[in-house]
């Protein structure tokens, strides 16, 4: 639900979103999903989120005002910190938020990632890499202007 929610951008479509998938799983023959349910649910979940998303107004301006990657505590100083790194994350391409928190908040695996968004193990790899090193870079940054 909570992946269906920041693809969509609404908890009502992503309800929708979350009932077309589990309608589909139970469409599907008991032995055709033998160690890949997760990944196919991931993946069924996705492509419906975009179909909503295209009858919805035609584009696909997900993952905007979406969830954290890190829940905040409840010290001041440690939101802020979680309010900067998130505004980072924001700042990344659309595909490599969506592989981070396939990675960090779903606990997915390269390869489940992969089969999720259609791309490489490689590429999953290659869109990590890219997203830790310039949050990484960016949070570098701001820490020698702050000096």
């Amino acid at each position: 639900m909570r992946y269906a929610t920041r693809l969509c951008g609404d908890v009502e479509t992503a309800r929708d979103v979350v009932q077309e998938c589990f309608l589909e799983l139970c469409r599907q023959r008991p032995g055709d999903l033998n160690g890949y349910l997760r990944q196919w649910l991931f993946t069924v979940c996705r492509n419906r989120a975009f179909d909503q998303l295209r009858k919805k107004d035609g584009r696909m301006t997900t993952l905007e005002g979406t969830e954290p990657l890190v829940e905040p505590t409840d010290t001041l100083e440690r939101r802020e910190q979680t309010g900067q790194v998130l505004d980072r994350v924001r700042e990344l391409p659309a595909r490599q938020q969506e592989v981070l928190r396939l990675k960090f908040q779903q606990g997915l695996s390269y390869r489940e990632i992969a089969a999720v968004i259609d791309v490489s193990v490689s590429n999953v790899g290659f869109l990590l890499h890219t997203a830790l090193k310039t949050l990484r870079d960016r949070a570098a940054e701001a820490e020698r202007s702050r000096s």
